[in-house]
């Protein structure tokens, strides 16, 4: 009886480490995945600052529509290579938050 009453108390507490760790590296993610929303929200701010800046100065309805078309592909390509590094994050967060109960899983899981 005693063996099992440790048993438990062992699992209680690998239970309690593996949650802890995950959510260490859950917030750790977590921050990381805001600070680049923020940059990136700053940056596209600041990008679509200077253009509207540079409509301004423009002379020609020519020279517009190429401002226009250069500030397109960039924000396009620059929210495309945002959202793959977005996602990469979101994985990496996935993959570091369940590292702690693979073990504990292991454990736990009926042998076949």
């Amino acid at each position: 009886m005693v063996k099992n009453f440790e048993d438990v108390q062992k699992l209680s507490k690998d239970n309690t480490d593996a949650t802890m760790k995950s959510f260490g590296a859950l917030s750790k993610g977590s921050q990381a995945i805001a600070t680049e929303f923020v940059d990136y929200s700053k940056k596209s701010f600041e990008d679509g600052t200077k253009v509207v800046e540079k409509l301004f100065g423009a002379k020609s309805f020519d020279k517009v529509l190429e401002i226009q078309t250069d500030y397109a592909k960039t924000a396009y390509e620059g929210f495309v290579a945002q959202a793959t590094k977005i996602g990469e994050l979101y994985s990496d967060l996935a993959k570091e938050a369940y590292k702690p109960f693979e073990a504990y899983a292991a454990k736990v899981a009926p042998a076949k």
